[in-house]
């Protein structure tokens, strides 16, 4: 259900009846420069991307960390929550 300019009341009555029957909410406004949004989902997943940290040792060869040229591009997971 998607909503717009309606009362606080109405948005909020309207938001429990959603709720209690698991379906998604949303609604907002705009006032000139200023506005809002809100969104009740109730239970949902999602995947967030998160960074590999990958374990390098440093050797002798290999010179400062700072001069050594980047050679693997950043590896990432992906993280069901």
């Amino acid at each position: 259900v998607c909503l717009t300019c309606c009362s606080r009341e109405s948005m909020v009555r309207i938001n429990q009846i959603c709720h209690k029957n698991g379906i998604k909410f949303f609604t907002g406004d705009v006032f000139g420069y200023h506005g809002y949004m809100f969104a009740d989902l109730g239970d949902h997943e999602f995947v967030e991307e998160k960074p590999k940290v990958a374990k390098v040792s440093a050797g002798l060869e290999d010179g400062p960390e700072a001069k050594r040229a980047r050679l693997d591009p950043a590896e990432t997971t992906m993280v069901k929550k």
